[in-house]
């Protein structure tokens, strides 16, 4: 296509929503007329399917649930006057309860005002909140914020040791639905353990967002921790950053969450019109369609080009991946569905994988994330006339047209600056791209069934690690993995066996080898 057809087309395909200043450039997709025409009757369903979706039908069928995330930023779209009623409530409690840590009216023991946070949470628990911290958090915030999103306790380790002399003033947030997700309770159990060790009451300095009655609720019940806020059956973790899992932690860091949800209002709006080229989130499944085959035989590359947004390719991985990842359609056919997704920031993928994106493997489409704001303020001049955010925006200019030229597709998603609006703008962009994407290719994109197959297999692995152990405290001789998975009923399982039993060695934990290391078949073990 030459340069004046190439013009016509982007004009074309260009989408520009004027409230948020925001445009979605797919001309760089190169479907046609006849691809998008083939689609249509599918985005019909799709249209219709979420307009139900909205009204409160059974979203999720292998959970008999409903998916209400976009009722947080709109409460009268709810299906009951009671979920309305309780959206805005919690939205005002959040709002209060960070004003009153903010000034001192609720403040720990033996501080005058809270400094610190530390959230644990993992999945969308995690991933939300740290994208937006990293996207909107102020210089100077009024708390700062440290995340635990895993049980590595090397990593548990190095918060608690950088507020070791801060902890007497750390607010602790404790996320989890059901309370019994084992990252989220190893995290509190450890963190609860370092407060005893400093003579500090836990439950002073506690919050728990989880649901209603869940265990951990009846926890935060019984110990009187500082205050609860709800997780709602209808919303899921990936979806979740517009919830109190995602509100509480920005409003304590002093983000404008209420602008955050009206620019996901106003991208809902924008996103529900039932007509693609009108549509960006339409626009955007349209193009993952087509270059996958609707089967995910591309991967996304994201690469915002802004350092504050680094984190949204790691929060887009787990929206698009454990939505669009399954085995089975909503039928019952294998069809394994998703779409890879992975992601740096511009200009640094420049000199880290562009190289491949350019000339390696064409088994990728790129999506751009280009912010017009270079900085508030202006900027010096590096050569004459030219800033650092002319290099910036020449790079990403630049990465898109030679993967043009060598027939890479890709997107640009371009924002006029990074703001509580626009976020909130593209989380609700692509959460509904998501949706729409799912009805297309017929699976269900709000359960997470290999999740759960996950850790049900971890606690197979936990539940044999006791029967070894228990299995050794009792035998006086020294045994080999063999021995042991006889007499504990696990033949099957020597492999897993030798690796609980190298793990356990490794920490300090009683575990003797006999034996030549790379033989494990010629160990005996025992315990000292």
């Amino acid at each position: 296509m030459d340069a004046k057809a190439l013009w016509q087309r982007y004009q074309e395909w260009l989408y520009f929503h004027e409230g948020l200043g925001l445009y979605l450039d797919v001309s760089r997709m190169r479907f046609d007329d006849a691809f998008v025409k083939s689609l249509l009757p599918k985005f019909d369903k799709a249209f219709a399917d979420m307009a139900e979706l909205e009204k409160g039908a059974i979203a999720n069928p292998d959970e008999n649930r409903m998916v209400g995330h976009y009722w947080l930023r709109n409460p009268d779209l709810a299906p009951t006057p009671e979920i309305a009623q309780e959206i805005v409530q919690t939205l005002e409690q959040i709002e209060a309860f960070a004003e009153k840590i903010q000034t001192g009216a609720i403040h720990p023991p033996k501080a005058n005002r809270f400094t610190d946070i530390i959230s644990i949470g993992i999945g969308g628990s995690a991933l939300g909140p740290q994208f937006v911290a990293e996207a909107l958090a102020p210089e100077f915030p009024p708390l700062k914020i440290h995340f635990i999103d895993n049980t590595d306790p090397a990593g548990i380790d190095r918060i608690l040791t950088h507020l070791r002399n801060h902890l007497a003033s750390t607010l602790v947030l404790v996320i989890s639905k059901s309370g019994g997700t084992p990252e989220p309770r190893n995290g509190m159990i450890e963190v609860k353990k370092a407060y005893a060790g400093q003579n500090l009451d836990f439950a002073q300095y506690a919050v728990a967002i989880t649901s209603t009655g869940s265990n951990l609720d009846k926890v935060a019940q019984s110990e009187g921790w500082l205050a609860t806020f709800p997780m709602y059956d209808w919303v899921g973790g990936r979806t979740s950053e517009m919830s109190s899992v995602g509100l509480v932690p920005a409003a304590l860091q002093g983000i404008d969450v209420r602008a955050m949800l009206e620019g996901a209002k106003e991208m809902d709006d924008a996103t529900r019109v039932p007509e693609v080229k009108n549509n960006p989130a339409a626009l955007l499944a349209l193009s993952w369609y087509y270059s996958g085959n609707g089967k995910g035989e591309k991967d996304m590359v994201v690469l915002p080009y802004k350092d504050s947004l680094l984190l949204f390719s790691r929060y887009l991985q787990q929206l698009v991946m454990e939505s669009l990842g399954k085995e089975k359609d909503l039928d019952g056919n294998t069809v394994y569905q998703g779409i890879a997704v992975y992601g740096n920031k511009g200009s640094t993928d420049q000199h880290a994988y562009v190289q491949q994106l350019r000339e390696g493997v064409p088994n990728f489409f790129a999506t751009l994330i280009e912010v017009l704001e270079d900085r508030h303020g202006a900027s010096p001049e590096i050569d004459p006339g030219v800033t650092s955010g002319d290099y910036l925006s020449g790079f990403l200019l630049g990465t898109r047209q030679a993967l043009y030229e060598n027939q890479r597709d890709s997107i640009t998603v371009t924002i006029p600056q990074v703001n509580a609006r626009t976020v909130g703008a593209l989380v609700a962009l692509y959460e509904r791209t998501v949706g729409l994407y799912a009805s297309l290719v017929n699976i269900n994109a709000y359960h997470q069934p290999g999740v759960e197959a996950g850790k049900k297999a971890a606690a197979v692995i936990l539940d044999l690690q006791t029967k070894v152990v228990g299995l050794l405290q009792k035998e006086k001789t020294a045994l080999s993995l063999e021995q042991i998975a006889e007499k504990i009923g696990a033949a099957d399982q020597v492999e897993a066996i030798y690796k609980i039993l190298r793990h356990l060695q490794a920490n300090q934990r009683g575990v003797v080898f006999q034996g030549n290391l790379g033989q494990p078949s010629s160990l005996k073990i025992s315990l000292s």
